[in-house]
């Protein structure tokens, strides 16, 4: 597929390879403005909208018996309570229910518009919502870590390790303190991004290369099969990972609260 591309190019036919480009996309609404908005923040605020109204309709009047919305609700409550907060927190995990389980339904619902109809771009694809995401999962992690412990002794747990002899402290206190403070907030960002990025990517890939294939003439035309198939394997796949960059992301919030919150690391 790549030497049917390249002969496109060489023929003229306007092949364009995707570039970072498209992450920027021109603005929209309130143009030249403080509160301007491109596509991308307008999608996010759709389907941040969407989850709320999802579970706000879920538990609007809760019944005994739950059923159809509400039933619904419930069990998007339990994957997240059973395969992230039970796993992670134990009992101690129900206080932070709401925030965990919001953040997992909130990140699915920015990463799957990588491949919803009209979207075709994650909103997580962009910095600032993986950012933000880290950045007050940090803040919640180092709180609740300070309220359980006390500020000396969270600093002491995490800087300065117990059944360690003393000199090798000037070793491993700069690297927990880089690891614990600065790294985790890093990694949850680059990890969300450089996934949705370069799903993105792969997927207008294949696909604007099916059609350049399809109007390009001879034999070409024969490529636009696998640049398709390609690209639909990729669509299956990046649903995959709308669901597991969700749940790798909340889950490692769980553990960094857990870590905080114990008395000994």
């Amino acid at each position: 597929m790549l030497t049917a591309s390249a002969l496109m190019a060489a023929e003229g036919d306007g092949f364009t390879p995707p570039s970072v480009g498209e992450f920027f996309p021109g603005e929209l609404i309130f143009v030249g403005t403080p509160f301007a908005m491109t596509r991308i923040n307008l999608m996010g605020l759709l389907m941040a909208g969407v989850v709320s109204l999802f579970f706000v309709a879920a538990f609007a009047r809760p019944k005994l018996v739950p059923r159809g919305v509400q039933n619904l609700g419930e069990m998007a409550i339990d994957v997240v309570q059973k395969n992230v907060i039970d796993e992670a927190l134990g009992e101690k995990g129900r206080k932070y229910a709401p925030y965990l389980i919001s953040m997992f339904w909130l990140l699915f619902a920015f990463n799957i518009t990588g491949i919803l109809p009209t979207m075709h771009l994650a909103v997580s694809s962009i910095i600032a919502i993986p950012l933000m995401f880290a950045v007050i999962a940090w803040f919640v992690f180092n709180i609740q870590g300070i309220r359980a412990n006390g500020f000396l002794h969270y600093l002491k747990n995490n800087l300065f390790p117990s059944g360690i002899p003393w000199p090798i402290y000037f070793l491993v206190t700069p690297i927990e303190f880089v690891s614990t403070f600065i790294l985790r907030p890093l990694t949850l960002t680059i990890r969300l991004l450089a996934n949705m990025m370069a799903g993105h990517l792969l997927l207008v890939l294949f696909f604007s290369a099916t059609s350049a294939l399809l109007l390009a003439d001879g034999f070409l035309k024969v490529f636009a099969i696998p640049s398709f198939l390609m690209g639909f394997a990729f669509t299956l796949f990046e649903i995959l990972i709308a669901i597991l960059q969700a749940y790798i992301f909340t889950l490692l919030t769980a553990v960094y609260i857990e870590s905080a919150t114990s008395e000994e690391h």
